[in-house]
């Protein structure tokens, strides 16, 4: 749940309301994933990280959209699986991110583009992705962060998806911590997003990024 406000010079910011503990608990736990610890310069490896880019956007936006509403479904054991997203999975999770308000998916898209933009890209995705997917092994976070930047860096055509990932991921997380705030303090916190930059060329956009990012609509 959350309300809007507009703050000039500052627009339109969404100002969320206190989380409920079974909503927030999910948060981190949609941070772990199974990101590469090595650097495999074979096509496979390129294609699990996309699938899991794929994944990650997808559980992002679904709990997103469930913080937005107030409440999550009696059941999200569909949640947790690692392997491709397929069939039912997929369409339930495909439907909670349809379902994300759009002021509050504009947080993500904001995100999104900002990271596209900036030279120092790398260095913000592949460490978070990685530290918050294994947040009590900091020598896997290590490994994992290294093969992400390397990733980042020798291909230009996974950095829309793994820009689409950490987005979606620290939405959530931000999120989170704008409620916290709101609660201590009595008053509404804004979410932080980073400036919005422009959308890349339409050829460099996977059908999933631009179907759970709406960028058709």
């Amino acid at each position: 749940m959350f309300t809007l406000s507009d703050d000039s010079p500052l627009g339109g910011r969404v100002c969320p309301r206190a989380a409920a503990p079974e909503l927030t608990a999910l948060v981190p736990r949609i941070h772990r994933t199974a990101w590469p610890v090595w650097l495999d310069p074979g096509p496979r490896m390129l294609r699990d990280v996309l699938e899991l880019c794929r994944l990650q956007t997808a559980r992002g936006l679904a709990v997103l959209c469930w913080l937005a509403r107030g409440e999550a479904p009696a059941d999200v054991a569909w949640l947790w699986p690692g392997r491709r997203l397929t069939g039912p999975r997929q369409q339930l999770m495909y439907a909670a991110a349809t379902a994300v308000p759009d002021p509050v998916l504009g947080l993500v898209v904001a995100n999104w583009t900002w990271v596209l933009d900036t030279r120092f890209a790398g260095q913000v995705v592949g460490p978070y992705l990685a530290g918050t997917a294994y947040p009590d092994d900091g020598y896997t976070a290590a490994q994992a962060t290294v093969t992400l930047m390397r990733i980042w860096e020798r291909h230009a055509e996974a950095r829309p998806a793994l820009g689409a990932a950490w987005a979606a991921c620290r939405t959530v997380a931000d999120w989170c911590k704008a409620a916290e705030l709101g609660a201590a303090y009595g008053r509404a916190a804004p979410v932080f997003t980073y400036p919005r930059g422009p959308l890349p060329p339409a050829a460099a956009v996977r059908p999933w990024i631009a179907r759970l990012l709406r960028l058709d609509t």
